[in-house]
């Protein structure tokens, strides 16, 4: 069988010894800080363009670095009590004590994406700006930053994909990535994180960019931002076709790992986070009105 054997690339770029302890910068702590960074010099560049969206702009340079705050938190905080609430509540219930040890990772896009908004909101309400056009601005700048976080994914070889026998195949390293029922030797997965990173952040970034600097969306509160969710939504609900369901949502009668299943069918939790987006960003898209 023909597959493609994992790089040879380190989780951490580099780490360094202080009295016993170990300080490591890793390429996902990395992709966060450079998709925050890329992310506020979009939305500034957007703003500092006021014909983009054919009146005053919906915020002001100081006011995107007084929510940058605000959203770095509500991504920290959102993303990992999401991940506990719609991943494995069962096991931090009993503990709880590990809820906050972020540095073990577990992060979940679609609870980051709720502490966003929320966190968004209050910021929106006490400085009564329009929601609208700070949710195109935010949509039009989150893109990158999923790019380089799916890519991290990869480099840490985590959120792997399906066993298949084509021939872009990677064999992820790791006992857990290589126990593949019916598969003989080597086992490769679907590199799903690619296929992520690509469509949510490479495609739809590019894609958003253009309707917003060339397209005049714009100048439609609320249409930038439709199209992110739906776009999202549309992206990571294709690929949870191929891409490995967590661990606690598989057994002998659900091998697929469904989170909810009838007769051999049904949907993966990503799949049901999912449809809420699409959703919501139909909703947008059709709803808006020229400002």
């Amino acid at each position: 069988m023909s597959y493609i054997p994992f790089p040879a690339i380190s989780p951490e770029i580099f780490a360094i010894e202080i009295g016993g302890l170990t300080l490591a910068l890793r390429w996902y702590a990395l992709a966060y800080i450079a998709g925050i960074l890329i992310a506020w010099k979009l939305a500034l560049a957007a703003v500092r363009r006021p014909a983009l969206w054919g009146q005053t702009p919906p915020m002001t340079p100081d006011q995107i670095e007084r929510l940058l705050t605000w959203i770095i938190l509500g991504v920290i905080l959102g993303g990992r009590l999401g991940f506990v609430l719609f991943y494995q509540p069962g096991y931090y219930l009993e503990n709880p004590g590990l809820i906050l040890r972020i540095w073990e990772g577990g992060m979940s896009f679609h609870g980051g994406f709720l502490g966003v908004v929320i966190a968004t909101a209050l910021f929106c309400r006490a400085e009564r700006i329009p929601m609208l056009g700070a949710a195109d601005l935010l949509a039009l700048s989150v893109p990158p930053g999923l790019f380089l976080g799916r890519i991290a994914n990869f480099i840490n070889a985590e959120l792997w994909g399906r066993p298949t026998d084509l021939p872009w195949g990677v064999a992820f390293p790791g006992v857990a990535a290589q126990t593949c029922e019916g598969v003989a030797g080597i086992c490769a997965r679907h590199p799903s994180q690619l296929y992520e990173a690509a469509m949510e952040g490479l495609i739809l970034g590019v894609l958003l960019l253009w309707l917003a600097f060339r397209g005049g969306w714009l100048r439609w509160p609320g249409r930038i931002a439709g199209l992110f969710f739906a776009g999202y939504g549309l992206a990571r609900f294709l690929v949870e076709f191929v891409r490995q369901p967590d661990a606690q949502f598989i057994s002998d009668g659900n091998p697929l790992g469904l989170a909810f299943h009838l007769s051999g069918y049904g949907l993966t939790m990503g799949q049901i986070l999912s449809l809420p987006m699409i959703a919501v960003g139909l909703v947008l898209i059709l709803r808006a009105r020229p400002a």
